[in-house]
């Protein structure tokens, strides 16, 4: 990384990752300056140098602007700040900052782009920079698609490396001593003769004076952080219980509600009745919103106790009500007129097909629930015009847009305090919750409310992972795979979840093929299509998107072939592989579980790869045919995110991923019965037990061109090794997720 100029105090340079990226790809230079948010409000003696590092008589604040839902985002925030900064991260104050247009991510938008990860070539540099561009533009404020690491890696060291110059030119001003003279050493400038100045007692100096312009990067020799094992700036609190979350945020005067809204998903409110909640203990209202009603109360308990209390009569469902029929719409998707996309379309594969033993299948994939573990939740005060609203979202400026646009107030005056989630898995990237907080605020103002979901209101209310359908074609020639044909029918998540968040959805919906469309795969006949299901239930993100279930689809079928083939499934992808990164992978899997070697009787395993957010996994499932079921012996886990940061890290999204994957590949599915979802809770909505949890070996490969994100990438290939594994140890193929629908488990 060279030097970067154009820092300015106001005015450090909003986006010097697309600078860097810029420079790299010779695409274009960015010159655009944005405001430090941090600056208004500056308390004396407080200084601001970048938007990302505060310093005071206290300590360092460090902000993390990216949400953390558990992945342990703020700390490798953190982290990447801290390098550079020379402090120890665990002694600093984290912050994820306000909701600010500076803080705008310019990766995550490039999922919606027809091009594929492994693609750089000239157009593909520029759709990502143009991406880049609208992110900094629309000031797209927002945590998603793994994207935290790729998109804060340089901008965060940056911010770290100004802030640095910055004291120590500080440092400068008040020993008289030159630059080569002085070095840093955990959060301390050291002076010659080993004497040290905290960078707290340089805090007002450096409030003084202009950012330093011109930093360098330290060379990766030199980190004491980041590719090491990290200890989490979060473990004791959570380990002590004393981290606070959304649902945990305490205010003085703070009344609880909770709110009951049509179980018939988008159905209405014809009528309630309320007099025998109104009279329970401890409730203070009950109040009308939209699509419902809430309940005010003065513990979490009575308000779900009286809200169950209130005789409401709902309206019907304006959607396809029914699993049976929502399927059947799905099924009546495949035509041209339905047809979204083709963005993968190599050689002739009707040609192919023409002559040849045609293998077909088809594959189901249901909807399914975010069900994080914190149910959602927020704190919202309306006091003069102004409102402010505690919350985990990953949203934070699509909330102030959202709640101005309900309330009239203007922006500037919404101020969202970002806490730390228990878990979203996406379904944080919506605000429905924090707008009936609002409604309840804009009729009882001045009064601090935490609005609480019932787990079941949860459930019912969630914007599931859409269901879909895919058919394959296929033909083998000369002992391998010579044509492959998967069509994939869907609901639309971007034209769903876009319209929630007010903004326009252009053009074909990558999610509905990603994960299947862009593998690294040269098949000599091989084409991807996306159809578009008519939109029924709203859908949304689910962790992986689109991929989640694609790579059950794709993956489920490249065995198939595989087997018709006659040929190995590991040596075909080998074969077939042309991504030099998603061969190491492979080859990687298969040492670590010494594939080809004999697991002895009633014993399968189970090969899978998606490349996905940009990140080659591949995993392989062992598995025994017990009396009593399938139980699940180890999986290995493969994968490339270009440069570890953090091992420990590492390993744990990759084995949380491959336990979320496999958990709802084996029974998890939200269905549906006249608009209502059929699961409500956690006992019909069941994951993996801990007692069925394998053994999951991890191995992370540095290969790859460009850093990745790794929270979603371990999710996609999991059902398919499954069930690919299923097939080895039984000769059963199953088809249709959940697993649990055709075959019992352990």
């Amino acid at each position: 990384m060279g030097r970067v100029k154009t820092i300015a105090r106001r005015s450090f340079l909003v986006g010097s990752a697309a600078v860097a990226g810029g420079v790299v790809f010779g695409t274009y230079l960015y010159k655009r300056e944005g405001e430090n948010p941090l600056l208004d409000g500056l308390k004396p003696g407080e200084t601001a140098i970048t938007p990302y590092v505060k310093i005071d008589a206290q300590g360092v604040t460090l902000i993390t602007p990216r949400a953390d839902v558990g992945q342990g985002a703020w700390s490798m925030q953190a982290h990447m700040i801290a390098e550079e900064l020379d402090i120890n991260p665990r002694n600093a104050k984290l912050s994820p900052g306000p909701a600010d247009a500076i803080y705008y991510n310019g990766v995550v938008g490039a999922e919606a782009l027809p091009i594929a990860a492994t693609s750089d070539t000239l157009l593909a540099r520029g759709g990502r920079g143009a991406v880049d561009v609208v992110g900094k533009l629309m000031g797209l404020h927002i945590t998603g698609g793994s994207s935290t690491v790729p998109d804060m890696y340089d901008r965060l060291r940056m911010a770290g490396a100004v802030a640095r110059e910055t004291l120590i030119k500080a440092a400068m001003k008040q020993t008289g001593l030159p630059r080569d003279q002085l070095g840093t050493e955990d959060g301390c400038i050291v002076l010659p003769d080993g004497l040290k100045i905290e960078y707290i007692d340089l805090a007002s100096i450096a409030a003084e004076i202009e950012p330093v312009q011109d930093v360098t990067l330290r060379d990766p020799s030199e980190w004491r952080y980041l590719t090491k094992p990290q200890k989490r700036t979060d473990v004791v609190a959570k380990s002590t219980g004393t981290q606070i979350y959304g649902i945990d945020m305490q205010m003085d005067g703070m009344v609880i509600a909770t709110t009951r809204t049509n179980p018939a998903i988008g159905g209405g409110l014809n009528s309630f009745e309320a007099e025998v909640a109104q009279q329970m203990r401890g409730v203070h209202a009950v109040l009308p919103i939209t699509g419902g009603i809430a309940v005010v109360a003065d513990n979490t308990w009575r308000a779900f106790q009286a809200a169950q209390a209130v005789d409401c009569d709902w309206g019907p469902s304006p959607y396809i009500g029914n699993s049976a029929d929502q399927f059947a719409a799905v099924a009546a998707s495949f035509t041209d007129d339905h047809r979204d996309s083709r963005f993968k379309d190599e050689g002739d594969v009707e040609e192919a097909l023409q002559d040849a033993s045609v293998v077909e299948a088809e594959y189901r994939i249901p909807y399914l629930a975010h069900a994080p573990m914190e149910p959602m939740s927020v704190v919202v005060k309306l006091t003069d015009g102004r409102l402010d609203i505690w919350t985990g979202t990953q949203i934070p400026r699509f909330v102030k847009a959202n709640m101005a646009r309900l309330t009239g107030i203007d922006g500037d005056d919404i101020h969202v305090h970002v806490l730390m989630s228990g878990g979203s898995f996406g379904r944080r990237l919506e605000d429905d919750y924090i707008a009936q907080a609002v409604e309840i605020a804009m009729q009882l103002p001045d009064t601090p409310i935490k609005m609480i979901w019932q787990r079941e209101e949860d459930f019912t209310h969630d914007f599931p992972r859409p269901l879909a359908i895919a058919r394959g074609r296929g033909a083998v020639a000369d002992a391998g795979i010579a044509a492959f044909d998967l069509s994939i029918a869907a609901p639309s998540v971007a034209e769903s979840s876009l319209a929630r968040l007010n903004q326009p959805a252009f053009g074909p919906d990558v999610a509905i093929v990603a994960g299947a469309w862009d593998q690294p795969f040269q098949i000599p006949n091989y084409r991807v299509t996306g159809y578009r299901t008519p939109a029924m239930v709203p859908v949304s993100s689910w962790r992986s998107v689109g991929a989640s279930g694609n790579g059950f689809m794709h993956e489920s079928f490249m065995d198939e072939m595989c087997h018709a083939a006659g040929v190995d499934p590991l040596q075909e992808r080998l074969r077939l592989c042309w991504h030099d990164a998603s061969r190491k992978v492979l080859e990687a899997v298969g040492e670590m579980s010494e594939w080809g070697s004999d697991l002895g009787p009633n014993r399968g395993r189970g090969l899978a790869f998606t490349l996905a957010f940009g990140v080659p996994v591949a995993e392989v499932v062992e598995v025994t045919n017990t009396s009593d079921g399938i139980r699940i012996d180890k999986v290995f886990v493969a994968a490339d995110v270009g440069r570890v940061l953090d091992p420990v890290n590492f390993e744990a999204q990759l084995q949380g991923g491959v336990i979320f994957g496999l958990g709802h590949a084996m029974n998890c599915e939200l269905t549906y019965r006249d608009g209502v979802a059929e699961q409500d809770n956690y006992h019909v909505y069941e994951g993996m037990r801990l007692y069925q949890t394998p053994q999951i070996m991890v191995r992370g490969l540095e290969n790859g061109d460009k850093i990745r994100g790794i929270g979603e990438p371990a999710v996609p290939p999991a059902a398919p090794a499954l069930a690919n594994a299923i097939f080895a140890a039984t000769g059963q193929r199953i088809r249709e997720l959940p697993l649990s629908k055709s075959i019992d488990f352990v």
